[in-house]
């Protein structure tokens, strides 16, 4: 009669090891991955170029971000009429990847790359990035028009709010090189 529980107990520590011991990238819900999406943007890969994060600019992304950059340098890619950035950054408790594209200095596409949220993944959808398109940045690194956020998912979209700021900004720095 003790076969059975000793069993289903058993069954239950190996079912919660190997859930647990999973790697966190398991979890991740990758849309597109970022090397596709440069490859889909641009016909001839061109170079990688840097932004490095001087005193002032990092002082400029703490603004747009709300808290210090996680890196010294920002890489992005260019062939001269638009510029394309990959960029990451916390929704609720995990990061979001999301790729920019910028012409003119206006977002020309934005896509959720990868997502590791478990909730808020609404943001990954046309109906919420076509909202982007368009978008520049007004004289203080706010974005001109505002962004319908989506019910459930208000930090992830201030996370993308965040990112196309950002982006839009380093695309000006990148201008002035």
């Amino acid at each position: 009669m003790r076969k059975p529980a000793r069993s289903a107990l058993t069954m239950i520590v190996t079912i919660c090891v190997l859930f647990f011991s999973l790697p966190v990238s398991a979890l991740d819900r990758v849309i597109m991955e970022p090397e596709v999406f440069v490859a889909n943007a641009f016909s001839n890969k061109p170079l990688v170029k840097t932004i490095w994060l001087t005193k002032n600019v990092e002082s400029q992304v703490m603004t747009i971000l709300g808290h210090a950059p996680t890196q010294l340098r920002q890489r992005y890619w260019s062939d001269g009429v638009k510029t394309l950035w990959i960029l990451e950054e916390i929704g609720k408790e995990d990061l979001i990847t999301a790729g920019f594209i910028v012409m003119d200095g206006k977002i020309d596409q934005a896509k959720v790359l990868v997502y590791r949220e478990s909730r808020g993944m609404e943001i990954k959808y046309p109906a919420f990035l076509n909202q982007f398109k368009g978008l520049s940045n007004t004289s203080d690194n706010r974005l001109e028009h505002s962004v319908d956020g989506i019910s459930g998912a208000t930090l992830s979209v201030h996370a993308m709010e965040r990112m196309a700021r950002l982006a839009l900004y380093y695309d000006q720095l990148s201008k002035a090189k």
